[in-house]
């Protein structure tokens, strides 16, 4: 379950690779860390995972957000409210964490770090960049962010012997942004390139998935 980059998961390729698994997927279009405990939220995401949560009968999920957080949303509310980054990120980190704790009281649970920013600077086409386009942080700096979210994430992780995805080196270029082969083909879609995304995914998740639970790791 995730926003809507969790939608590799529906991947043929995917599904193909891990025949013997079934996976459920659940994917909200924005869903944000930040606003999982807000019941003003507009997706409403919050009570959406943590009914899910209760009622799935999957024997292990997998939790991917953070995206729309680090690229948008925190720097948003900085800008807002005159709160700093760190605290509107602090307040994002411990808002997501709190879910994954709900979630690991039923089920084995594994976290994906959230994906580099694409949307370069000055980049005002297609409905994401469009909406974003009020955030002044560059590429760089929200690269920088969302490399920091998901090393806390996998701190997180590791102090409570969660699984934890890490793909952030084989992300970034050697100019510190996301890699040219993850960009979308759709220079619209702020999406990872689904078939990149999936080699990068792929054998990770099959990793967390051969491992018997109960090892505190970081793939």
């Amino acid at each position: 379950m995730g926003d809507s980059h969790a939608e590799v998961f529906r991947a043929k390729v995917f599904q193909r690779g891990i025949e013997k698994y079934f996976f459920e997927v659940h994917s909200i279009v924005g869903a944000t860390a930040s606003g999982l405990n807000n019941p003003n939220s507009k997706t409403h995401a919050g009570p959406i995972f943590r009914k899910l949560i209760k009622e799935t009968k999957a024997g292990r999920i997998f939790i991917l957000l953070g995206e729309v957080d680090t690229g948008f949303v925190i720097w948003y509310r900085a800008q807002s409210t005159g709160e700093s980054v760190e605290e509107m990120s602090d307040k994002a980190l411990r808002s997501y964490q709190l879910l994954i704790d709900e979630a690991a009281c039923k089920h084995k649970v594994c976290v994906i770090s959230a994906p580099l920013p694409t949307i370069g600077d000055g980049i005002v086409w297609g409905d994401v960049a469009n909406a974003r386009r009020e955030v002044k942080a560059t590429q760089i700096e929200r690269t920088k962010l969302t490399i920091e979210f998901n090393r806390e994430m996998k701190k997180f992780c590791a102090r409570r012997g969660f699984d934890y995805i890490d793909v952030d080196r084989e992300s970034i270029n050697e100019d510190g942004i996301v890699d040219k082969r993850l960009l979308n083909s759709d220079l619209k879609d702020h999406h990872y390139d689904r078939a990149a995304y999936v080699d990068l995914l792929l054998p990770k998740v099959k990793g967390v998935l051969s491992v018997e639970a109960g090892f505190n790791k970081a793939i």
